[in-house]
């Protein structure tokens, strides 16, 4: 009797899960908002970025600044970031990120697993890709659903929704200026 009911609260997690999964924003909410984001023309040049992360629980776990140069050659953008973090650790990520014909986009980065996917309407722009991410002495998986919503020409918004398995288990903030 007790492994039926595992088994019925598994499958409750999971339809849970995809329930809400299935109500989350689409990029063509935003069709036609205001003012229009182009992230090669955004993140041109030099940006400065302030953030934060919060666990499961909303409770902040860590803050973080990061300086950003961008690089636009052709149909692609490098992003070079280098992030300092509350603690003192220091961390730097580039982004090699390609505008398709079809207006979408893909990216790659040392510690993305893959290939990151994105696409943009109005002032939003999506970004979804997976990374290993250490805490606690492990290592976690995680997918994340990163959406960045450009203010005016010198402010962007982002907040990222980290997931395992379908559930949040992170959320992530974050501020950009543009300089």
């Amino acid at each position: 009797m007790m492994l039926n009911v595992k088994v019925y609260l598994r499958f409750i997690v999971l339809a849970v899960a995809l329930l809400l999964a299935g109500c989350s924003a689409k990029i063509d909410d935003y069709k036609g908002t205001e003012p229009k984001l182009d992230i090669f023309s955004y993140f041109q040049g030099d940006s400065q970025a302030w953030g934060m992360i919060q666990d499961y629980s909303n409770k902040q776990t860590r803050r973080f600044s990061v300086a950003i140069r961008g690089d636009v050659v052709g149909d692609t953008l490098t992003l070079h970031e280098d992030f300092t973090y509350d603690d003192g650790e220091k961390q730097t990520r580039i982004w090699h990120i390609q505008r398709l014909a079809d207006g979408s986009y893909r990216g790659t980065a040392g510690d993305i697993i893959g290939v990151a996917t994105g696409h943009t309407q109005g002032n939003a722009f999506n970004w979804n890709y997976v990374m290993d991410i250490k805490a606690s002495g492990k290592t976690y998986r995680l997918t994340f659903d990163d959406w960045l919503f450009k203010q005016d020409d010198r402010h962007l918004m982002n907040v990222t929704s980290l997931t395992k398995f379908g559930v949040q288990v992170a959320k992530l903030t974050l501020f950009f200026e543009k300089k």
